[in-house]
């Protein structure tokens, strides 16, 4: 059992936890609490850390042995609850958390569904709206989300713990020139919207049918006119009342909702 914070390990999950640098160096991420070590994909844990306490508690020993069960026991380290405090990012630890090797998709790796709705993300930087947009996504069925590197870390704590999960299951990837994947979107023959005070129609109007791609710009400032001059068509949300535009997340929701909505209708 791991009793001290001077241990290596210890150091490096810290490290993994507080730093981008680091997280991209080691190619891996941390998941904690319950739910998230649930689902984490057996085949990409490279290492589960459970505190004194969790170990001794008979449901959450089930549950670990449930997943040992298919990663192998190896993979298991028992450390102190003092230790695995320092170790959480959390104020209320639950016990559990384990690195993840991170996932390397491509943008081809997006337009996999028939008729693709991609979600394509400038400059966000709240951990929990992307967190929040992969979550919904998800639900509502998209083929994936693209971002360009002036957006928040997919794999900030924050971010991994607002996706409840869906970090496993949606693909997602950066790329270093939006304009760039926004055209190869285009060559595929996916209808650009953008999300914009000035759209010439309500986000429900359109035919979502044939595939999509919505362009959610950053939180204050919104899509550059650069980024929304690629748009095909501009859409806004109707609102009412002094409210000029809504949390990304949120926006996010209702447009993907809508691509659902549509295609379930037929």
């Amino acid at each position: 059992m791991i009793t001290s914070t001077s241990n290596s390990q210890v150091k490096e999950i810290i490290q993994i936890n507080t730093k981008g640098k680091a997280r991209r160096e080691s190619g891996l991420f941390v998941t904690e609490g319950i739910r998230m070590f649930r689902e984490a994909p057996a085949d990409r844990i490279e290492k589960i850390y459970v505190s004194e306490s969790f170990s001794q508690n008979e449901i959450h020993v089930r549950v670990l042995e449930e997943k040992l069960a298919q990663c192998g026991k190896d993979r298991l380290e028992l450390v102190s609850d003092r230790v695995f405090a320092a170790l959480s990012d959390t104020k209320t630890p639950q016990g559990v958390l384990c690195l993840v090797r991170q996932y390397r998709y491509g943008l081809d790796d997006l337009l996999q569904k028939p008729a693709p709705c991609v979600m394509v993300l400038e400059n966000l930087q709240d951990p929990g709206n992307l967190g929040t947009i992969l979550r919904a996504g998800e639900g509502a069925g998209i083929s994936g989300v693209l971002m360009n590197r002036g957006c928040v870390d997919i794999y900030n704590p924050k971010t991994i713990r607002s996706t409840m999960g869906s970090v496993y299951r949606v693909p997602f990837c950066y790329t270093e020139d939006l304009a760039e994947g926004i055209a190869k979107l285009k060559k595929a023959g996916i209808p650009v919207f953008a999300a914009h005070l000035q759209g010439s129609c309500a986000y429900d109007e359109p035919d979502y049918h044939k595939g999509c791609a919505f362009l959610i710009g950053n939180e204050g400032n919104g899509l550059t006119e650069e980024t929304a001059a690629l748009a095909d068509q501009y859409i806004r949300i109707p609102m009412e009342g002094q409210v000029e535009s809504l949390n990304a997340g949120v926006a996010s929701a209702l447009l993907m909702y809508e691509a659902f909505r549509q295609r379930r209708q037929g």
